[in-house]
């Protein structure tokens, strides 16, 4: 059988555990993502979880095969799509950037939850773009404390092409830039959640990206699902947090690969 072309592979998975986030370039016909900017253009006022009777071509965001592919690999093929979306409106000349992660200060080790930020047009860096640091979302930090944060060392603005959707963990940091620009930048929040383990991997899982040995010489160039997984490190952390990260990456992976018995990933 051949494999799913939009289920995620091996790498992308193991990418996401180590990053917190996936990016996705919707295929969608012509128009839909301009025609979904000019109705958020219109809106006089935020309609909240309701976006998406407001704007119901935000469905065919949801129904992608891209999408539904993205979400089956992380949270297993009966995940669920939550009632809370939300319209961010980021208008011309506003803003300054606000560190958070989302929900109260009860974090995931495991995925069971992912966000999915869908830009239904192009975001240059100008137009105040979301930030993310990619490999916070296993370091739990109070908002009031993150409030104060300006510039991160590793952040990462998400300019992006019209009918992007960005899957993160749900716990990674994330916050907005200035929109030094004339134009309204639009970003549509959605919330996936797992709603039950998984017994197999939900990708396109070939087992025989496991037998590849560690090569202690590559670490940032790592290139393979163990390397990635042990030496991989965006935040440049020091040994010994990244020896815990380590840790949590693995049970990530164990809990995704659906197996009681640790993979020798170390």
């Amino acid at each position: 059988m051949s494999p799913n072309t939009h289920l995620l592979t091996d790498l992308e998975v193991a990418r996401f555990i180590v990053n917190g986030y996936h990016m996705v370039e919707l295929d969608l016909p012509d128009g839909v993502h301009e025609h979904i900017a000019e109705q958020l253009d219109a809106l006089t006022s935020n309609p909240g979880d309701g976006i998406t009777d407001t704007v119901p071509e935000l469905r065919q965001v949801l129904e992608a095969n891209a999408v539904t592919g993205a979400l089956t690999s992380l949270l297993g093929a009966e995940y669920t799509v939550g009632p809370h979306r939300h319209w961010h409106c980021k208008e011309p000349h506003t803003g300054t950037l606000h560190w958070h992660q989302d929900a109260t200060n009860n974090r995931d080790s495991r995925i069971v939850r992912c966000l999915g930020l869908y830009y239904p047009r192009t975001v240059t860096p100008d137009m105040g773009p979301t930030m993310i640091v990619p490999g916070t979302h296993f370091r739990n930090a109070p908002t009031d404390r993150m409030a104060t944060y300006t510039n991160i060392r590793g952040q990462i603005p998400l300019a992006v092409k019209a009918g992007t959707i960005a899957f993160t963990h749900f716990d990674l940091w994330h916050g907005t830039a200035a929109n030094r620009s004339n134009i309204k930048r639009h970003m549509v929040k959605f919330s996936f959640s797992r709603s039950k383990d998984n017994t197999s991997p939900t990708w396109n899982h070939d087992p025989a990206n496991l037998n590849d040995h560690r090569n202690w010489n590559l670490r940032e160039k790592a290139a393979t699902v163990g390397d990635i997984l042990t030496f991989a490190n965006p935040l440049g952390v020091s040994q010994s947090d990244h020896y815990k990260e380590r840790a949590i990456r693995n049970q990530c992976w164990n809990d995704l690969m659906g197996s009681s018995i640790p993979t020798p990933l170390d």
